[in-house]
């Protein structure tokens, strides 16, 4: 694969591997990748998409044989053509990708379900049944005082959360750095938390599985009910009357959860219950959420998804029309009721699930792929073979994504416009 830079070093990027999206790297070289202001996940996500790729990587096949980009846009047409209940899985792309998406879908009676989605819909769910009060990165930036983790160490997912949302005093109002504490984090992991002067985050208790019994307990401290116990979660009430009390006082706490890192059943209640919390500080403070995010376009595809159909992913369209069911229209259940699969995963070379359905998958160069589909479309990868635009996990912006090389793989946009004209 050729990696002739469009334009000269050093380049100012934004960078995509996380929903944080920074925007202030610099891309000082390629071989090996240097980035000021990166991060280990932007480092990883550069090096791998920069890595020498032979000219096999660029190239459709079928089958596992090597073909033509017409070629292999005929045959995913085919398949498409003939799919009655087609599933477009994955959905690893941006805003302009999803939009291509869509389209197609509408026009080939498609279910979407994005490969994060069993995290998203936690989240979505929660916000279904009776919303709740989020805020932005700058706010946090600004404004927080408080930073109660619960379950994330936020640092593993998000690395730079601290260095630029925390520690950074340069903030509107001479905000001191905010106070960060940990709820069902092991001290190993809250190790991000610690602030450049070595003061370690607070940590009070370290077992995630613990978590929802003592949300459930904070917020009948909140509301002064009184627990016959002493210990809820292996935590004493004593401690969590004073994370209650701290709370209240607090100018602007932030509440910030990620719901991948919730492995038991149910999350979706204990998301409610967090957020039951803050609406209930919001009563005397100033209080706020903030759901991470998972990667992979996530955040993008979402809300893509609703400006154009009024659902998020797990939507399907009928005769053109939308329907939403977070259960019976995902990933798994899918493979199970369609006719045929379009998996796409343009960030990362991640394989689609395994399948007997005809398949098509189109995304990164170098994916590996666990068994041969039908049609295999290499595309380019945004924010480096091709511009885009993509959410903040906040969805509170949008950053632009830069073409930073020159070769000779299309982007998804084009390869999905170009199998929608051949169904037309």
């Amino acid at each position: 694969m050729k990696n002739n830079l469009n334009s000269p070093l050093p380049i100012s990027v934004t960078c995509p591997a996380c929903g944080m999206l920074c925007d202030d790297l610099s891309l000082n070289d390629i071989t090996p990748v240097s980035i000021k202001n990166g991060c280990a996940k932007s480092i990883a996500f550069f090096e791998q998409s920069f890595k020498s790729s032979n000219e096999s990587a660029c190239t459709p096949s079928l089958s596992g044989k090597p073909t033509d980009l017409n070629t292999a846009i005929k045959a995913a047409a085919e398949i498409l053509a003939k799919s009655q209940a087609p599933l477009f899985a994955g959905l690893g792309t941006e805003v302009q990708g999803m939009r291509a998406i869509m389209r197609l879908a509408e026009k080939s009676n498609a279910t979407l379900d994005h490969m994060h989605s069993e995290s998203t819909v936690r989240n979505t769910l929660t916000m279904q049944n009776g919303g709740w009060l989020t805020t932005t990165l700058s706010e946090i930036k600004n404004r927080a005082d408080v930073i109660l983790a619960i379950g994330t160490d936020i640092g593993s997912s998000h690395p730079r959360f601290f260095e630029k949302l925390v520690w950074d005093s340069a903030n509107l109002f001479n905000k001191p750095s905010s106070e960060v504490i940990y709820l069902g984090v092991s001290e190993e992991n809250a190790k991000s938390g610690t602030s450049p002067n070595g003061k370690p985050a607070s940590i009070i208790g370290n077992d995630p599985s613990k978590v929802p019994e003592i949300i459930n307990a904070l917020n009948a401290l909140l509301i002064n009910k009184k627990i016959n116990t002493e210990t809820i979660g292996s935590i004493s009430v004593v401690t969590l009357q004073a994370l209650v009390e701290k709370l209240k006082t607090a100018r602007y706490a932030v509440i910030v959860w990620s719901a991948s890192s919730f492995k038991f059943s149910h999350a979706e209640l204990t998301i409610q219950s967090i957020v039951q919390l803050i609406n209930q500080l919001n009563e005397t403070t100033r209080a706020a959420g903030l759901p991470l995010n998972s990667g992979d376009g996530d955040s993008s595809v979402n809300n893509t998804s609703a400006w154009l159909s009024g659902y998020p992913t797990r939507n399907r369209f009928v005769n053109g029309k939308p329907e939403y069911d977070n259960y019976h229209f995902s990933t798994q259940k899918q493979l199970q009721n369609s006719d045929a699969l379009l998996w796409i995963s343009t960030f990362n070379p991640l394989s689609p699930p395994q399948t007997t359905l005809p398949s098509i998958v189109i995304g990164h160069p170098d994916t590996k792929l666990d068994s041969t589909p039908d049609v295999f479309i290499p595309v380019g990868i945004p924010g480096v073979d091709h511009a885009g635009t993509m959410f903040r996990m906040d969805s509170s912006i949008t950053l632009p994504l830069k073409k930073l090389r020159n070769n000779e793989l299309p982007n998804l946009s084009e390869v999905i416009n170009r199998i929608e004209a051949e169904l037309a």
